[in-house]
C-alpha cells in the first residue's frame, strides 16, 4: 500500500507540473483550420524556436528549451538527421545524445509544444542534408526520388525507427508534438508529386496517423507540386516584406492558415567567407509584422549550437564548406549565451502572448573559463603510423572504401621522368596535400577548383602520396551525390602523352577517437601531417573556446569528444568547447592537422573568435587591373526590368549558343543608387527548362563586397534566394556598369534569362537597365 500510495503522488504531481506549464497530459487536438491553427478548437499562434539537439550537449538540452521559451516561444521546432541516426547500414542509434524522444518529453515538462522535422532529407548544413552516407556505396543511388526502390526502401525503413520513438508523443496521444513534416524544401530539388505523395504515406505508415501534417517551401516555388491533407508553409529571412512573400499563397490557399516554417534569424557561416550577421531591426522588423497578421512562424535558429564532429555539410555550386561553429547569429548564442537580439525578441513577444502563456524565467547563464595557453609537444608524424594498406587498381573515392568521414591517403609509384609531369587529379573531394618522397609539393582546394600540380624531373622512381581532407557533404541541391576522397581519375602529362595513373595503395583515417589513440606518440617537433597529443589540468570546469588561430587544418578531440573541423584562413578561429565534456584535474587533447601549424599551442578563451579571416587566397573574382572590355561585343539582348521583387525573365530572340555569359547592369531602379545586387540568375534552355548550374564558374566581377558582408559573385548562382551578389557597399563604392561574368563549363544553348532580385525590404541595387552578352570564347580582358 505504502509503494501505491507513493507511485499515485509521483504521478499526480507530474500531471501538477505539466498542467502548470499550460500543457495538458491528456489527449488533445491541433489541426489547421480556416485562416488559423486550431489548439483544442481554438484559434492559435504558433511562435516556434528552432533546436537541434545534435548541435547541443545533452547537458544543455533544458537550459536552450528554457531560454528559448523566456525568449516568448511556445513551440519548439526540431530537425531529425538520418545519418546521426543510422551511421552504418541496419544500426540505428536513439541512445544517449541521440535521444530525440527524451529531448521531446524534455520540451513538454518545459510546457512547450513540439513540431518534428523527420526527413528523409534535412538540410540544415549537415553533412549530406542529414542523408547518410552508405547510400553512396550504390552507384547509380538516387535521392529524393521514387525511381531508387533502394533509397525508398531505406527512408520507410529509418521513417518507422523515427515513429517507433516519438509517434506515442503525437498530441492527439497526450503528448506534444503539434506538426510533422514531411521532407523538406523539396521545391528547390524537384517537383515529383510521386515522391511527395510515397515519403507522406510513410510518415503516416510510420504511425504519425493522427498529427497534422505539413510541407515548407518558398514563396517562389511551393506551388511546384500539390500534396492533399498537408499544410503548407513559406520559409523566408529576416528583413522579408511579409505581404509580398504571401501574396501568391494566399490566391492559391485563401482559407488555409498562414507560417513561415523557417524565419531566418540569421545565416551561416563558410570557411573562408566572412561571418554572417543579420541586423536586429531588419529581424525584428519583419518579425513584428507577422505578429500583428497573426502569422505563425518558428525562429530558424533560436539557437544554433554546433557542428560537432564531422556534421558540418557544404553548398554547391559553388563547393563552399560550412564552418564548425553554428551559432547562426541566432538571438541565443553558440554558447547558449543571452544577445541583443533575444532581448529584443523577448521584449516584442511580450506584448503577443496568448490566454494562459507568460515570459518564462531566464535561466542562468553557464559558466566560463579561461585556460592558460598549453603546449602539445608529444608528435605522430602520419606517415610513421600508417593503418593497414588496402590494394586497389584504380582510384576510388572513400566510400567504395568503406570509410564514411576523414581524411584518405592514396599513394602510388611515379616512372622516372626526364621532364617536369604535370598531376591532374579529377575531382579532389575537398582539399588535397600532394607529396612526393614525403614531401609536400602542394595543395589543391575544390573551392578555388584546383585540380593540378607540377611534378618534379627526377632520373629515379618517385614516391606519390596524396592525402585528401574531406570537408562536409553537399547538403543542398542536385550536388548532394557528394562522394569523397578523389571520385574519378588521377592522371600524368608528359609532353602530350597522357597516363592515367593505375595499382594504388589506400589509407583510411576515419574520425572516430579510438582511431586516434593507435597513433604512437614521442616528444619532438613535427611539422605535419601529423597528430598533437598535450594535457591541461582544471581546478574548475566550465565553457571555454579553443583557440586554435596558429594551426592549419584538421580535427581536435578533447577527453574523446570529437570538438569538429578548424581551418586556419577562417572566419572562425576558436572551437567551442563544452564545459561538462571538461574534468577537474588531467584533461586530454589531441589534433591531427593535416597542413602546417605555426605553433602547438592552445589557449582557452571566454569569448569566441567567428570573424578573423586569414585568406590564403582572394577572394574576388577580379585580379588587379583587370578591367572587362565589352568594346567589340554585341549584345544578345538589351532592356529593363520592372520594378519590384519576384523573378523577371528575359527571352531571347532565338536559341543562342555559348559557353560565357555576361550580364551587365547599367543602372539601378532607385535615381542615383550606384549598387548592383543581384539574387539568383537563371538560364533558360531550348527546352524551356533551367539549365544545371553544377559546372557553373565566375570568373569576373567588375566589384563585389566581401569585407563588410559575405555578397560574392558567386552568391548568383547558390540557390539560396536570401542571399545575393552585391558590388562594393563599403569603400570606394565603385559606379555603373556594373558586370559579371560566368563561365557556363562547356557551350550550352539558351533560349532566355531569369533574374531574382534581393529578397529583403531594402531596394538597393536592384537591377533596371541591362545587357546580356554570350560567347563561346572567353571576353576580352
Amino acid at each position: 500500500m505504502k509503494k501505491t500510495f507513493v507511485l499515485i503522488y509521483i504521478l499526480l504531481n507530474l500531471a501538477f507540473a505539466a498542467n502548470s506549464q499550460g500543457l495538458k497530459t491528456n489527449p488533445q487536438t491541433f489541426i489547421a483550420g480556416n485562416k488559423e491553427f486550431l489548439l483544442n478548437g481554438k484559434p492559435y499562434v504558433v511562435r516556434a524556436g528552432e533546436l537541434h539537439f545534435p548541435r547541443i550537449p545533452r547537458e544543455y538540452w533544458d537550459q536552450r528549451i528554457k531560454l528559448t521559451k523566456a525568449m516568448g516561444m511556445n513551440t519548439i521546432c526540431i530537425y531529425l538527421f538520418w545519418n546521426f541516426h543510422e551511421q552504418e547500414q541496419d544500426v540505428f542509434d536513439f541512445t544517449g545524445q541521440k535521444d530525440v524522444a527524451a529531448f521531446v518529453k524534455l520540451v513538454q515538462e518545459n510546457g512547450m509544444y513540439c513540431i518534428v522535422r523527420p526527413g528523409p532529407y534535412a538540410c540544415a548544413e549537415w553533412d549530406m542534408g542529414g542523408l547518410p552516407w552508405w547510400l553512396l556505396k550504390k552507384q547509380d543511388i538516387e535521392v529524393r526520388t521514387a525511381k531508387d526502390a533502394f533509397f525508398m526502401q531505406r527512408t520507410a525503413k529509418y521513417l518507422q525507427k523515427v515513429g517507433e520513438q516519438l509517434a506515442p508523443l503525437q498530441i492527439q496521444n497526450g503528448g506534444n508534438i503539434i506538426m510533422v513534416q514531411v521532407e523538406n524544401e523539396f521545391a528547390s530539388f524537384g517537383n515529383e508529386q510521386p515522391y511527395m505523395e510515397a515519403v507522406k504515406n510513410e510518415v503516416i505508415k510510420a504511425g504519425f496517423d493522427k498529427v497534422q501534417l505539413f510541407r515548407c517551401d518558398w514563396s517562389s516555388n511551393f506551388n511546384k507540386y500539390e500534396l492533399d491533407g498537408v499544410a503548407t508553409t513559406l520559409n523566408f529571412g529576416a528583413g522579408s516584406d511579409i505581404d509580398k512573400q504571401f501574396k501568391i499563397f494566399q490566391e492559391k490557399y485563401p482559407t488555409s492558415p498562414l507560417m513561415c516554417s523557417e524565419y531566418w534569424s540569421g545565416w551561416f557561416d563558410h570557411w573562408g567567407r566572412p561571418h554572417e550577421t543579420r541586423s536586429i531591426s531588419s529581424f525584428i522588423g519583419s518579425l513584428k509584422d507577422m505578429l500583428d497578421r497573426k502569422i505563425s512562424f518558428s525562429l530558424y535558429m533560436a539557437h544554433g549550437g554546433t557542428s560537432f564532429g564531422q556534421w558540418g555539410g557544404a553548398n554547391a555550386p559553388p563547393y563552399s564548406a560550412m564552418a564548425t561553429s553554428y551559432d547562426y547569429n541566432a538571438p541565443i548564442g553558440e554558447q547558449g549565451n543571452t544577445t541583443d537580439k533575444f532581448f529584443a525578441v523577448r521584449d516584442l513577444l511580450k506584448n503577443y502572448l496568448q490566454e494562459g502563456e507568460s515570459l518564462g524565467e531566464i535561466p542562468s547563464a553557464m559558466p566560463v573559463i579561461e585556460i592558460p595557453t598549453f603546449y602539445l609537444n608529444q608528435t605522430a608524424n602520419l606517415f610513421d603510423n600508417l593503418p593497414k594498406g588496402i590494394k586497389s587498381e584504380n582510384i576510388q573515392p572513400m566510400e567504395m572504401f568503406n570509410q564514411g568521414w576523414g581524411r584518405i591517403l592514396y599513394r602510388t609509384t611515379l616512372k622516372p621522368s626526364a621532364i617536369k609531369q604535370k598531376l591532374v587529379i579529377t575531382e579532389v573531394h575537398d582539399w588535397a596535400n600532394v607529396f612526393i618522397n614525403g614531401k609536400s609539393i602542394g595543395r589543391l582546394d575544390r573551392r578555388r577548383g584546383d585540380n593540378s600540380i607540377e611534378i618534379p624531373a627526377s632520373a629515379k622512381a618517385l614516391q606519390l602520396d596524396i592525402l585528401v581532407e574531406a570537408t562536409g557533404r553537399v547538403n543542398y541541391g542536385k550536388a548532394i551525390i557528394d562522394r569523397k576522397g578523389i571520385t574519378q581519375k588521377v592522371e600524368l602529362i608528359n609532353g602530350k602523352e597522357k597516363v592515367a595513373l593505375k595499382n594504388w595503395t589506400v589509407y583510411n583515417f576515419p574520425v572516430d577517437y579510438g582511431f586516434q589513440t593507435k597513433a604512437k606518440f614521442k616528444k619532438r617537433e613535427n611539422n605535419g601531417p601529423a597528430w598533437f597529443k598535450g594535457e591541461f589540468n582544471l581546478e574548475k570546469t566550465g565553457d571555454t573556446f579553443l583557440d586554435v588561430s596558429t594551426w592549419g587544418k584538421g580535427m581536435v578531440w578533447v577527453n574523446g569528444y570529437n570538438m569538429g573541423r578548424f581551418w586556419k584562413i577562417g572566419p572562425q578561429q576558436t572551437l567551442f568547447m563544452p564545459g561538462v565534456w571538461l574534468k577537474k584535474g588531467k584533461n586530454e587533447i589531441i589534433v591531427l592537422d593535416v597542413d602546417n601549424p605555426k605553433e602547438t599551442k592552445i589557449t582557452g578563451l571566454k569569448e569566441a573568435i567567428l570573424n578573423e579571416l586569414n585568406q590564403d587566397e582572394s577572394l574576388l573574382h577580379r585580379t588587379k587591373n583587370q578591367n572587362l572590355d565589352l568594346s567589340a561585343e554585341k549584345p544578345i539582348e538589351t532592356g529593363a526590368f520592372a520594378a519590384g521583387n519576384g523573378w523577371k525573365e528575359v527571352k531571347f530572340e532565338g536559341v543562342q549558343q555559348g559557353r560565357y555569359l555576361c550580364f551587365e547592369a547599367l543602372n539601378s531602379q532607385q535615381e542615383k543608387d550606384v549598387l548592383s545586387a543581384i539574387a539568383e540568375l537563371e538560364l533558360i534552355g531550348k527546352d524551356g527548362n533551367s539549365i544545371s548550374t553544377l559546372k557553373w564558374k565566375v570568373v569576373y566581377a567588375d566589384s563585389e563586397e566581401i569585407t563588410a558582408a559575405n555578397n560574392a559573385a558567386d552568391k548568383v548562382y547558390d540557390q539560396q534566394e536570401s542571399t545575393f551578389w552585391q558590388s562594393q557597399a563599403v569603400g570606394g563604392k565603385p559606379k555603373h556598369p556594373h558586370q559579371i561574368v560566368i563561365d557556363l563549363g562547356e557551350v550550352t544553348a539558351v533560349s532566355g534569362l531569369k533574374y531574382l532580385p534581393r529578397s529583403d525590404k531594402s531596394q538597393n541595387g536592384m537591377v533596371k537597365d541591362y545587357r546580356i552578352f554570350i560567347k563561346t570564347e572567353p571576353f576580352k580582358m
